[in-house]
């Protein structure tokens, strides 16, 4: 057998030279990147979908800075979906298909729904999905002890003001100060409920220039899935509750399985964003480049707790290892962004990355 050795490299073998700048400030630096071709953020930062790491508090927490957070897969597809739900809820000019109780509910029905999903107040609709009302936590704080169901506390709708789905966002910002409201709900023309608008939603989206949301102002999110078939249920059921970019979760991405996954999500889901990995050669990302992948993650036993390399005695340092995955993707004639997953241990060995691609922490 023939064995064949060369020089890796890892962040700690290389300096960068520096030259001539014309930034008079580190205010003027710009550190947006790209996740993959549709998903922009504003600090090439994501966290790891580890169980340790990243649910929704931490991706919200992300995505408000600038990056992403991606949501472990080690938990049921159901508690996924709601984690993923609560990110894309926590910040939007307009939330679609707001929480709603019928007018019938007890108090105490519609009290453990606000507590279930952490929020402030529900629409009241009935069952043609018209408004009805509003109910909010003030409404129910000092309700006397004859009042029982929803009804007899709301305010009815014709005390609410509503707007149409062709509002702006200045429009509703006046509309909710003019009138001093919480809550707007969004009503079509057939009289349906299709969205909400509150104060502390519009607050949050003029406060939050720099972070990572989506075309209706809501934080992207991302999930990890694995290779299984049964996983393909999991994509579909993250897909749907607005997952922006699933990420394959598994230690060796050049693994038949790992593209023929990313073969079928691809086929499926034609329009779903895949982060494929981990990978750390050239044939590997061009392999998960050519089967569909949208970025390709890098990186084989670099992180300061991963043990794969001592377990298992593979691994290329990082450096080397980004260097020949980005050559990878290039032979693949395509142009998709490289996550550099782990090795990083100083803000110098971010900067030090090659080529410019977000890191996952």
């Amino acid at each position: 057998m023939e064995i064949r050795a060369r020089k890796g490299l890892t962040f700690d073998d290389v300096l960068l030279i520096p030259k001539r700048s014309s930034v008079t400030s580190r205010q003027d630096v710009n550190t947006s990147s790209w996740l993959t071709a549709r998903i922009p953020l504003s600090i090439p930062i994501l966290s790891a979908n580890m169980d340790t790491v990243t649910e929704a508090a931490m991706a919200i927490a992300m995505a408000q800075s600038g990056g992403i957070g991606i949501l472990h897969r080690f938990m049921s597809v159901d508690q996924q979906v709601r984690q993923v739900k609560k990110v894309k809820r926590a910040q939007g000019f307009m939330v679609d298909n707001p929480y709603t109780v019928s007018a019938g509910a007890t108090i105490a029905e519609a009290e453990e729904m606000m507590d279930q999903h952490d929020v402030g107040g529900l629409v009241v609709i009935n069952g043609d999905n018209r408004l009805v009302g509003l109910i909010t936590r003030r409404d129910i704080l000092l309700a006397p002890e004859e009042m029982r169901t929803v009804q007899d506390v709301m305010t009815p709708a014709a005390q609410v003001i509503s707007v149409g789905p062709s509002v702006t966002s200045g429009e509703a910002r006046s509309i909710l100060y003019q009138h001093r409201l919480e809550k707007l709900p969004v009503v079509s023309q057939e009289g349906s409920v299709i969205g909400l608008i509150t104060s502390r939603d519009v607050a949050k989206v003029e406060h939050a220039s720099r972070a990572a949301v989506d075309d209706k102002g809501r934080l992207h999110v991302g999930a990890a899935i694995g290779v299984g078939e049964k996983e393909l249920g999991r994509a579909e059921a993250l897909l749907a509750a607005g997952a922006d970019v699933l990420v394959l979760d598994i230690a060796h991405g050049h693994a038949d399985h790992c593209i023929e996954m990313v073969k079928q999500i691809r086929r499926r889901f034609s329009q779903a964003q895949i982060v494929a990995g981990n990978v750390a050669t050239r044939q590997g990302a061009r392999d998960l480049a050519e089967a569909g992948a949208d970025a390709i993650k890098v990186g084989i036993g670099p992180g300061s707790i991963c043990t794969t390399r001592i377990v298992t005695g593979f691994g290329v340092p990082q450096l080397t290892a980004i260097m020949d995955s980005a050559a990878g993707v290039n032979d693949s004639g395509r142009s998709l962004p490289i996550i550099a997953d782990g090795g990083i241990k100083t803000s110098g060995d971010m900067v030090r990355r090659w080529p410019p691609a977000p890191i996952q922490s």
